[in-house]
């Protein structure tokens, strides 16, 4: 729960500085408007032909009766475009960013910079950039739809199908949305795609509570617009503390241990003021040792020479 919390705030914390900032706010609006006309096309069509690719699906209840034909193919047609609008919303980050990856690496950059401190990247051409960035969103979409099959299919399941598997679905795509919008700040430290992964798995909450309000936003028209520059500030705040959380080396005190360990004593027997309780007798003593006696020749008892 604390981690959904800390997601939620850098998404907060990356709007404010949109706002704060109006002229990199509008920079980042040119990329998603380009992915808006385009995915508004494609909606439009799978709207359009929902009803024929329903029909052609489940040609074995073209013989059913009233009302079993219509409330299958209904289901299919709702489920199909609930499945669209998912794929929709992880696929816009993904081609938003690839059309914009100059936009958005600048808009990152300038982020960092204002934090204080901006790794300087890799100083690849921009096509390689590009390739890899575009590599990567494949990787990450391919893993995105494995769960978006599987959860079609659930989609299925009297009562489940409707209800406890949508919720799911919006958390699966919040995770994987996280992870497509921090591959911007992501790549500029060259950390590869499975490694990415692999950190955003360790928190999950933290992925889930930055991303599935973005994907409740997006199905909204627009405002997946607006809301993409302060999306990439706040997934690069995110990225800067999660690195760093993953770097921070071992606390250790003054003398050199690691808190919550003893610092090494010198010597043998227990630290000054930590003896051991006594049992309530008397300790005992020790008989004094015998002062040496000195022999021939030595010079014990002779005033010492240079006087």
């Amino acid at each position: 729960m604390r981690d959904l919390v800390t997601g939620m705030r850098y998404l907060g914390k990356g709007q404010r500085w949109v706002a704060r900032h109006g002229r990199w706010w509008g920079f980042g609006l040119i990329p998603a408007l380009i992915a808006l006309v385009l995915y508004a096309g494609v909606l439009t069509a799978l709207a359009i032909w929902s009803g024929d690719i329903a029909a052609w699906a489940t040609p074995f209840a073209d013989d059913w009766g009233s009302p079993w034909q219509g409330l299958l193919r209904g289901v299919f047609v709702a489920l199909l475009f609930a499945g669209g609008l998912m794929l929709s919303v992880l696929t816009f980050t993904a081609v938003t960013l690839l059309i914009g990856d100059p936009f958005y690496e600048s808009l990152s950059e300038k982020v960092e910079e204002s934090e204080g401190l901006c790794p300087p990247g890799t100083d690849r051409p921009l096509w390689q950039e590009i390739w890899i960035a575009l590599r990567d969103s494949v990787h990450v979409l391919l893993r995105a739809a494995g769960f978006g099959i599987l959860l079609f299919l659930l989609g299925f399941v009297p009562f489940i199908g409707q209800t406890v598997i949508p919720a799911i679905g919006f958390c699966v795509s919040g995770f994987f949305l996280a992870v497509e919008l921090t591959s911007v700040a992501m790549q500029r430290r060259d950390i590869p795609v499975r490694e990415r992964l692999r950190m955003m798995r360790g928190r999950k909450g933290l992925a889930v509570g930055f991303g599935t309000p973005l994907v409740l936003l997006f199905l909204i028209p627009f405002i997946a617009v607006v809301l993409m520059p302060g999306a990439v500030a706040g997934a690069t705040l995110l990225v800067r503390d999660l690195v760093a959380d993953e770097e921070e080396p071992p606390a250790a005190d003054p003398a050199g241990a690691p808190y919550g360990q003893p610092a090494p004593q010198a010597g043998f027997g227990p630290a000054p003021g930590h003896l051991p309780p006594h049992s309530g007798r008397a300790p005992r003593q020790s008989p004094p040792a015998p002062h040496p006696q000195p022999g021939p020749g030595s010079s014990a008892g002779r005033p010492p020479t240079g006087w």
